[in-house]
């Protein structure tokens, strides 16, 4: 037998990615791109001069623009200089195996490294180990308790703006109780320490309108022995949730519970990356973004207090396909879901996206794919890949929460539907949505989402594909112009365009245009190209409100969460001070409550004297203060020592009002007869029953309510004293979606001054608003301006789930609250009540006032 002696493993190096790119060392195949595009050039060459030493960097390579090529080369350019691994990562193992492919064809020594490691192949991870291929795996290989892959020389991560999604996620445990009840309900057990006896009832029993939408905030920290308690239950969960406490339990006491009826999540907001041995003692980490917004959403979401941001080096981004955008719900007298079918049924292939459940996604791609159009889901994407879809004749696949990493370019697919507004992906996001008033927090990875789902069917320069944006939260969400002025110009184009070609359009010949892109040939070149390159002219993009204040706030937050996950809190409230003063705008007003609030209670719990504790105190309240209706504050336990909080006048006032119904003549069978019919009355659309029902909710509200006489009058009227008063406008029988027309928000405008009026009175008083109640939930942007920006837009659903709520108070209050002999002791348990389920009026004005009319308020 022959021996071998030692041999030089020697590789050739280059100045440059792109020099190394040129050279033709690389042996790629006959699939092999041409040549880089330009800006992809620009990218690696900027990055060579300027950017090999910089621990964290984002490079910016927008939707359809090719980012996985440039973070290969520069993955392998690093590589080849043998100063240790190279780690590239994605948020998925689909991704995975697309990027290991592209390498494969560009000659780019790569390993694949996904799933569990201990089924990895040894050879794979020694190559990876000794720099001799790039190491291609998932986010959560690199985020896990016991991470297998080796510290890196460089950690890429591709698609890294979906960061929250994928990381936040795995410093947490979620638990959906439609899939697990039983660990929800251990979970749940361990919380009762925190909770009412009412809440705890609602959550225990069948679900209700209100309980199942709310989500609420504890920090189990404030009572150590409740916390101890809810370790227990949580050490005794099985896997896979076992896996994630190990990645927050010992910082537990930092983190957030967030709950509601249908899940439960517990996690710290930002992820403490830096005990991650992979992540944080990598020599240098990239992020490959579609966007570098600058509200700091990189930084929360991969725990970095700074990320320098490498935008393209030219200021107009490269041009990504065309998309032709159509909003069915605006089309005249149309079935939205009917035209979206038609529209799929031109090609029998689209993309359906999601925030709904895997079920809820795959049942939508079922009712829009035609007869014997196959249907597929997430199953058969892990199973047979997206190749599978991709070369398919026909198909509709419906992927839930799935807005990256999904390339269907050219023919694969001309068709996506965005299925509903991605806001609230987690029952954090849900919280800062819809409870806290933070949606300037959210609102760089909500664009960012939007963005990429529309992306997924056109994948460069010269590819084009029909964008259906279905659903009225996502159509309002485009309504409002500084969503709008916050995309990139060729994006807010497109959008304009398919906008006004959807407006009032006939079905027909929406499908006629639709037919007009798709063929792509003269009658578009002379039609519609030319009117979108018209309002290309007109576009500017300007950055949403509140993201200048939140990225300077970002670095703050950064350091204040990983201070509080290693218990130093006093340092921690300290951070978390330095940053409220940053996020001072009228925009980001919820979010500095928010803040406020947490620094409070960080200070709290590491107070040494009164002195600190009092000035706990002191941020608690100013919390209150800051939040604009802040009223989940209502429903946080107080710091000891801490005085009551006393009630706004309009809750005093309500309070008052129920004690002295309860405390007068009253029947119980009468009122729960009157509950029955009122709930009944708002369950329906017919105008006359409804409005009736309107105003007997106020009354249980404890407001004077009254539907005032006159042509032109509101629907409804709740007047609680002088402190505040409301008036409702209810479109209960406009049901087809569409716009709201401008003569309501010109009816809505006028009704508080005819109140006042009625009255005596010069005005109303302060902050009182109009509400106009209707399931058309967009106001056109050129008719907006036209409201007052006291006048607000909500559902009947949220109308209903009000009323839902009110009837558990009543229930409530009439076996419990009769019998209190006292007035005083009377008056606190309706309070308690009421602040329970969400029904004092400053609680249920902050649940019907989400939706402000006017933009730019």
């Amino acid at each position: 037998m022959a021996f071998l002696g030692k041999t030089k493993r020697a590789v050739q190096q280059f100045p440059s990615p792109e020099e190394l790119y040129l050279s033709g060392t690389l042996p790629r195949t006959t699939d092999a791109v041409d040549s880089l595009w330009l800006h992809q050039g620009d990218v690696i060459r900027a990055y060579a001069e300027n950017h090999v030493d910089t621990p964290d960097l984002a490079l910016e390579l927008p939707t359809g623009t090719g980012k996985t090529l440039p973070g290969l080369l520069v993955g392998e350019w690093v590589r080849r200089k043998a100063e240790g691994p190279v780690i590239y990562a994605t948020p998925t193992k689909q991704l995975a195996r697309q990027v290991a492919a592209t390498a494969e064809r560009e000659g780019i020594a790569a390993a694949l490294l996904i799933g569990s490691a201990k089924y990895w192949d040894p050879a794979d991870e020694a190559s990876v180990e000794g720099g001799e291929a790039i190491g291609i795996t998932t986010y959560s290989a690199v985020f896990n308790s016991s991470p297998k892959l080796p510290e890196p020389r460089l950690l890429i991560f591709d698609d890294a703006h979906a960061g929250e999604q994928f990381v936040g996620n795995e410093y947490g445990i979620s638990i959906r109780r439609h899939d697990d009840e039983d660990a929800y309900l251990e979970v749940l057990e361990g919380l009762k320490p925190f909770l009412s006896g009412l809440l705890i009832q609602r959550l225990e029993g069948d679900p209700d309108p209100g309980a199942h939408h709310q989500v609420r905030l504890i920090l189990p920290a404030v009572d150590q022995t409740a916390l101890t308690k809810l370790d227990a239950v949580l050490a005794g969960l099985p896997k896979p949730h076992s896996y994630k406490l190990a990645m927050i339990r010992p910082g537990l006491a930092a983190c957030c519970v967030y709950l509601s009826y249908g899940g439960i999540q517990i996690r710290p907001m930002i992820p403490p990356t830096y005990e991650n041995r992979v992540f944080a003692r990598a020599k240098q980490r990239i992020y490959l973004s579609a966007t570098l917004g600058s509200g700091g959403e990189l930084e929360r979401a991969f725990g970095r207090r700074e990320i320098v941001r490498m935008p393209l080096p030219t200021k107009t981004p490269p041009r990504s396909g065309r998309r032709l955008f159509v909003f069915p719900d605006l089309v005249k007298d149309g079935d939205a879901v009917e035209l979206t079918k038609q529209i799929v049924g031109l090609t029998d292939k689209a993309l359906v996206l999601s925030q709904e459940t895997i079920a809820n996604t795959e049942a939508t791609a079922k009712a829009l794919a035609g007869n014997d159009v196959p249907v597929m889901g997430r199953d058969d994407l892990e199973r047979n890949g997206l190749e599978s879809f991709a070369k398919a004749s026909s198909g509709v696949l419906g992927l839930a929460n799935r807005y990256d990493g999904l390339d269907l370019p050219g023919k694969a697919c001309r068709i996506v539907v965005l299925d509903g507004r991605p806001d609230a992906v987690g029952l954090q996001e849900r919280f800062l949505s819809e409870r806290a008033e933070a949606n300037a927090a959210l609102a760089e990875r909500l664009r960012t989402r939007i963005v990429q789902g529309a992306g997924r069917c056109t994948r460069g320069p010269n590819d084009y594909a029909v964008v259906v944006v279905l659903g009225s939260d996502i159509m309002k969400y485009f309504s409002r112009p500084e969503n709008l002025k916050a995309l990139e110009p060729e994006l807010q184009a497109e959008v304009e365009f398919g906008w006004q070609n959807s407006r009032g359009t006939d079905p027909d010949e929406i499908i006629e245009n639709v037919g007009v892109f798709l063929e792509h040939g003269a009658d578009w070149r002379k039609q519609g190209e030319p009117m979108v390159a018209e309002f290309r002219q007109d576009a500017v993009k300007v950055e949403a409100p509140g993201t200048d204040a939140l990225g300077k706030a970002a670095a703050l937050e950064v350091e204040a969460w990983q201070l509080a996950f290693g218990g130093d809190w006093i340092g921690a409230s300290e951070k978390m001070q330095e940053a409220v003063p940053h996020v001072g705008p009228e925009a980001t007003r919820g979010y500095r409550g928010l803040l406020l609030y947490i620094a409070g209670v960080w200070l709290h719990l590491g107070a040494q004297d009164e002195t600190q504790r009092s000035r706990a105190r002191q941020l608690v309240r100013e919390a209150a203060l800051a939040a604009n209706r802040g009223t989940w504050l209502k429903e946080m336990r107080e710091l000891p020592g801490a005085e009551e909080v006393p009630l706004v006048l309009e809750d005093i006032v309500a309070v008052n009002q129920v004690v002295a119904r309860l405390r007068g003549q009253i029947k119980p069978k009468r009122i729960n007869t009157a509950l029955t019919e009122m709930q009944e009355s708002l369950d329906q659309d017919e105008a006359i029953r409804y409005e009736r029902g309107l105003t007997t909710l106020g009354s249980f509200l404890g407001a004077e309510a009254s539907k005032p006489k006159g042509q032109g009058r509101c629907d409804s009227a709740w007047v609680w004293g002088t402190a505040m008063w409301m008036t409702i406008e209810a479109k209960s029988e406009e049901h087809n979606g569409g716009l709201l027309p401008l003569k309501d928000v010109r009816q809505a405008n006028t009704q508080l001054d005819q109140l006042a009026a009625d009255r005596g009175m010069d005005h109303p008083p302060a902050g009182s608003p109009a509400i106009i109640v209707s399931d058309k939930l967009s106001v056109d942007p050129q008719h907006a301006q036209a409201a007052n920006p006291n006048v607000y837009l909500t559902s009947t659903r949220v109308v209903g789930e009000i009323a839902s709520d009110v009837a558990v108070v009543w229930a409530d209050l009439l076996t419990t609250a009769i019998g209190i002999a006292s007035e005083h002791a009377q008056k606190q348990h309706v309070r308690s009540v009421m602040t329970e389920n969400g029904c004092l009026p400053s609680q249920v004005i902050d649940r019907l006032a989400q939706n402000r009319i006017r933009p730019g308020h």
